[in-house]
C-alpha cells in the first residue's frame, strides 16, 4: 500500500507539508494524527488550515474538543473540523457530544488523540504518525481506505532535503 515517510528538518518543514495537504485533501475524509505532545500535530493542522484559505489564529481545541473551519477544500467551500481529544475522559464522552455527526461526506475531519475515543471513532482514512527528531521531526503518512489512497497520490510535497 502507497505511504509517505519523511523527515521535517524544522518548523517550515511541517508548515510546507500541511500546506502540500490542504491541497490534496478531499471531501469526507477523517485523518488521525499521532504523536507525543510537542510532536507538532496542532503546527501540522494549522499550516494545513491557513493553506486551505483561513486568516486568523488557529489553537489546539483542548478545552472545547472541536473546531469548525470553513476553507476550501478540492476547490470547493467545505467544513474542516479539529479535533483534540487529550483532556476527553472516555470515549461515551465523544458520543454524547455529538461529534460522531461531523464525520461525513462532506466535511474533514482532524483528530489528535484519536485514541482517546477508540471504539467509537469512524475509521480513518489517514494516519498521520509525527515524533521529535532532533531539532525536527519525522513523518510517516498510511492511508487506511481508498479516499485516503486518493489523497496520498494527489499529495506533492518534496521536503526540505
Amino acid at each position: 500500500m502507497l505511504h509517505f515517510k519523511s523527515h521535517l528538518h524544522d518548523e517550515a518543514g511541517t508548515a510546507a507539508l500541511g500546506a502540500a495537504l490542504s491541497r490534496a485533501l478531499l471531501p469526507g475524509m477523517a485523518i488521525y494524527l499521532h504523536g507525543d505532545l510537542g510532536a507538532g500535530k496542532t503546527a501540522l493542522t494549522r499550516a494545513l488550515l491557513h493553506a486551505a484559505g483561513h486568516v486568523g489564529p488557529v489553537k489546539s481545541p483542548t478545552y472545547t474538543l472541536s473546531e469548525p473551519y470553513r476553507v476550501k477544500v478540492d476547490g470547493k467551500l467545505a467544513n474542516v473540523v479539529h479535533f483534540d481529544l487529550y483532556r476527553m475522559g472516555s470515549p461515551e464522552e465523544f458520543l454524547d457530544a455529538g461529534f460522531r455527526e461531523e464525520f461525513n461526506r462532506e466535511n474533514v475531519c482532524i483528530v489528535e488523540w484519536p485514541e482517546k475515543a477508540d471504539g467509537v471513532l469512524p475509521p480513518p482514512d489517514l494516519h498521520v504518525f509525527l515524533s521529535v527528531a532532533g531539532s525536527g521531526r519525522d513523518v510517516e503518512l498510511q492511508p487506511s481506505s481508498a479516499l485516503g489512497t486518493s489523497c496520498l497520490q494527489r499529495l506533492q510535497f518534496a521536503p526540505n532535503l
